[in-house]
């Protein structure tokens, strides 16, 4: 799918999607094929986002939770595989979830902002534009990533050696890589 251009009778959906509880804002805009499968939309949010799929994650749409299938039944979900994008969200302005690692609890609005025709000839899926950093993984949450951003900001801190390791040297909230995210896409399956 990332390497094929969208077919012409192939809706686009343009998505805003943006991680709850920080402020300043994280999101990301992505254009992706109505005819994706949400198992697929949620690899393509493990790359625009900069998460590493590391965690469990599901889509909550209109009440109905759609995730990889529970081989013990033991919670009640639709398979993300089998559900196209464009079958449980058909209109714009429509908003949903997306929740990844169920410990650190995040969550992510996305906003169907518009559905277009695909540009002939132009790749999908592409992410437009987005801002700031991802947190890193198994940061705590919003709040815990909060705590890092306090203790990385203030060199003085008792922990900010260990935390600064802990994140990376490299490491910067406000920093986002529009073209390494668009190179991550191509690889997507």
């Amino acid at each position: 799918m990332a390497r094929c251009s969208a077919l012409a009778d192939e809706n686009i959906y343009q998505l805003k999607v943006t991680l709850k509880r920080i402020k300043p804002p994280i999101w990301r805009r992505v254009q992706v094929p109505g005819n994706i499968t949400l198992y697929r939309l949620h690899k393509i949010l493990q790359v625009v986002m900069g998460w590493y799929n590391y965690h469990l994650y599901q889509f909550v749409i209109d009440g109905t939770y759609y995730s990889d299938p529970d081989d013990e039944g033991l919670i009640e979900v639709k398979n993300a595989r089998r559900r196209k994008l464009k079958d449980v969200v058909g209109q714009e302005k429509k908003r949903f979830i997306y929740e990844y690692d169920f410990g650190d609890g995040w969550e992510h609005e996305i906003i169907v902002e518009k559905i277009l025709s695909p540009d002939p000839g132009k790749r999908y899926p592409v992410c437009l534009n987005g801002r700031r950093a991802c947190p890193p993984e198994d940061c705590g949450g919003p709040w815990g990533y909060a705590d890092l951003l306090e203790i990385l900001g203030n060199p003085g801190h008792p922990q900010y050696e260990e935390m600064r390791a802990w994140a990376g040297e490299d490491f910067d909230p406000e920093k986002f890589d529009l073209e390494f995210v668009n190179q991550a896409l191509k690889t997507v399956r």
